[in-house]
């Protein structure tokens, strides 16, 4: 009988004594079952049900709210070793691995840690190069003129340079490459950690070998800069975009130039040397470096 469709299946016995002379047929009655009815079986959703929002304020991020800063900071670790594993040896476009998501956690501290390296090994190499007869004096206007250099180069050239790209009409056009401000710093940041090595072994006493390491270190980046810009420069007019190169690889020559004469133009014998005349040209450009950053 359950597969007839009924609500309920009762075995009885023929006698009535066993169920106290009850009549089935008057006090029984049976339904047709609807369990086979499978569209009253489902629960109707409410179509009327919104689910909440996961943002409670507004996105946007303005200029005077710290949120606008935080999320350029927004990178783990991993992210930035990569990146500097990247500028080091590149493989791929740097924008690609930036993917839309550039930093200033990493360039901040990349210049920070340069500076900081700079003034140390820059002390070593006057240390080396004094006269140890005398009480040694350090020279904190090392550490100045390695702020200024390392952060007005990092944080001016590429505002110089975004916008020149933006005056010639750089990405404006659908499908042309193009670059952001914060890429651009990105960018310059993450070509400075050359500088860390570098600067490390350039207090050598060997003054030929301070002069291999700073031009290894200025062709390593400036690779790194005229590879990645060239696909953003290259859309502007050719004469436009040689320049434009031109410019980028002269402004890092003079970073490297300023690295060398400011922090390990000492050598070790500098008391043995002769004395260049008062007129004489490279020393006129090396005090017009000294200068220029207040050393």
């Amino acid at each position: 009988m359950a597969n007839r469709g009924y609500d309920v299946v009762v075995d009885v016995d023929d006698h009535e004594g066993d169920l106290g002379h009850t009549d089935l047929q008057e006090d029984l009655e049976f339904h047709s079952s609807n369990f086979n009815d499978t569209q009253s079986s489902k629960i109707t959703p409410d179509s009327t049900y919104q689910p909440p929002s996961s943002s409670t304020g507004s996105s946007k991020r303005y200029l005077w709210t710290l949120s606008f800063y935080a999320q350029f900071f927004a990178v783990d670790t991993s992210h930035v070793l990569h990146r500097c594993f990247s500028a080091l040896v590149p493989r791929r476009p740097f924008l690609d691995i930036l993917d839309g998501n550039p930093d200033l956690y990493g360039p901040f501290w990349i210049a920070t840690t340069v500076v900081f390296i700079l003034f140390l090994t820059g002390t070593i190499s006057q240390y080396l190069a004094s006269h140890h007869d005398q009480a040694f004096i350090y020279n904190f206007k090392l550490l100045s003129g390695a702020a200024g250099l390392i952060y007005g180069y990092t944080a001016i050239v590429p505002i110089a340079l975004w916008g020149l790209l933006k005056w010639f009409g750089s990405g404006n056009a659908p499908g042309e490459s193009s670059i952001g401000l914060v890429e651009s710093w990105a960018l310059y940041g993450y070509a400075n950690v050359i500088w860390i090595p570098v600067a490390l072994i350039s207090w050598s006493p060997i003054s030929v070998l301070n002069y291999v390491f700073v031009a290894v270190g200025f062709t390593v980046s400036a690779v790194f800069l005229t590879r990645n810009l060239w696909p953003v420069v290259s859309v502007t007019e050719a004469k436009i975009s040689r320049i434009l190169v031109i410019g980028v690889v002269a402004a890092h020559a003079g970073l490297a130039i300023a690295i060398k004469f400011l922090f390990f133009a000492a050598g070790p014998a500098a008391k043995d040397i002769p004395k260049i005349p008062e007129g004489d040209g490279a020393e006129k450009g090396e005090k017009m470096i000294r200068a220029l950053f207040g050393m």
